[in-house]
């Protein structure tokens, strides 16, 4: 009876866990570039139950293996492509297929930071330098990209940067070989770790246009619908087997 309480505990733990999954991946429906997170749920380890005092059981008294619940292994990002977003703005910029923007941003210990990220909207600061609307820096080959005010920009799909007819740099677009090793940092950013195997990117960059939220509402409407039912299900298993203990304790060990 204990066990059946831990299990049902550890069930409304894990879909308190998936709740808050799917509401943050609702709440970013409208962020540009912004990839839906994804659960990865695992039991915990079976365990062998014996009987004890049953003269009539299996020689060993075993009865079989039984599980005492689940709980989220992992937290994955969902990287397909969101839908495209015209804005026919010259410095907002989409990846048709596999990439990352890379940008630099400072960290706490007052050196800058290298992240990558799928938001396209770019802006100029007042010195001219290309950065991301949280003002964080777009790297190009040779650095960061400085730009003349009022002039015309054109971006082909190589990530090539002109002005005024003139190539300025190259927008550093970098892809990974295992893109779950990318971990999510700040607003809308991914931080590589030392395991992060970088591969040339094979992808084309859209200029006048932005990358949508990978987030399905109706669907994740749907998810949410279902860990509340699943939820009120593991608290009425628990209650059942509160009060049934709670019955036992004051009743039947009293005669």
């Amino acid at each position: 009876m204990i066990r059946g309480i831990y299990t049902s505990a550890s069930g409304m733990i894990l879909n308190q866990k998936l709740m808050d999954i799917t509401a943050n991946n609702v709440a970013n429906v409208s962020t540009t570039g912004f990839k839906r997170d994804v659960a990865q749920v695992e039991s915990f380890r079976n365990m062998l139950v014996y009987r004890i005092y049953d003269k009539v059981s299996s020689p060993d008294n075993a009865i079989g293996y039984m599980s005492l619940g689940s709980d989220v292994s992992r937290i994955v990002s969902d990287f397909s492509q969101g839908l495209y977003i015209k804005t026919d703005e010259p410095l907002n910029l989409a990846i048709r297929g596999n990439g990352f923007f890379t940008v630099e941003m400072p960290n706490n210990q007052g050196t800058q930071q290298i992240l990558y990220t799928r938001n396209g909207a770019f802006t100029l600061n007042s010195r001219g330098e290309l950065v991301t609307l949280d003002g964080f820096y777009v790297l190009g080959q040779n650095g960061r990209i400085v730009l003349q005010s009022g002039g015309q920009v054109r971006i082909d799909e190589q990530g090539n940067v002109y002005q005024n007819g003139r190539l300025v740099d190259r927008l550093r677009v970098v892809d990974f070989q295992d893109k779950q090793l990318l971990r999510k940092v700040g607003n809308n950013l991914f931080e590589a770790d030392a395991l992060s195997q970088p591969i040339p990117f094979s992808g084309k960059i859209i200029q006048g246009y932005l990358e949508g939220s990978n987030v399905n509402s109706v669907q994740e409407m749907v998810n949410m619908i279902s860990v509340l039912r699943a939820y009120e299900a593991n608290q009425k298993a628990f209650t059942i087997q509160d009060e049934t203990l709670q019955k036992a304790v004051n009743e039947i060990a009293r005669k």
